[in-house]
């Protein structure tokens, strides 16, 4: 008979394993989010999967916050995390690395997140949006290319940290597959 696994046990488990590599440089950025219950959850995926690093700015809430906490469960003391003032620069320096900054966002040049390619020595940032306006028109310029999830039925937008959430599983699979390929 099928047994569910402890807290205890999942954590053990957790602990053992390691990310895909190109997980390990994936950062995402929150900016202008309103919700400190959108924030946690994005925390609370990040721990999940094994990103190195949120980055807030704008009016995006920071922790610690009750709120925050409450959704992340308290994922923000594993995922290192910091607030920046001026996000182009930021945007500038992320670029200068060599990273390749990915907008989830739907535009006229969007690439399906079904269609994004990968590699393990180019790493990326996904630039995560307002929950209503999306990304900053200030930020469109600075963003390399823009990717969205597939959807089928009639609403045409995910809740912001569902999204994260999707995304972050999306690159932990092209990852795996990169990985198990080589």
């Amino acid at each position: 008979m099928t047994r569910k696994l402890s807290t205890k046990e999942i954590l053990e488990e957790n602990l053992t394993q390691d990310p895909p590599k190109g997980m390990e440089k994936v950062k995402v950025i929150l900016h202008n989010i309103r919700s400190m219950h959108n924030v946690g959850s994005v925390f609370r995926s990040s721990d999940a999967f094994g990103i190195s690093e949120i980055i807030l700015s704008g009016y995006t809430p920071t922790p610690p916050r009750d709120e925050i906490t409450k959704t992340a469960i308290g994922a923000e003391k594993f995922v290192d995390w910091r607030f920046v003032d001026d996000i182009l620069n930021e945007i500038g320096s992320l670029k200068s690395l060599g990273y390749a900054i990915l907008g989830l966002e739907q535009t006229d040049s969007s690439l399906s997140m079904l269609d994004l390619k990968l590699s393990e020595s180019n790493p990326v940032c996904i630039v995560m949006g307002n929950e209503v306006t999306g990304i900053d028109d200030l930020l469109i310029p600075h963003i390399d290319h823009f990717i969205s999830i597939p959807q089928y039925g009639h609403k045409h937008s995910l809740n912001v940290s569902v999204a994260t959430g999707v995304t972050l599983y999306a690159l932990l699979q092209k990852y795996h597959f990169l990985e198990i390929a080589s």
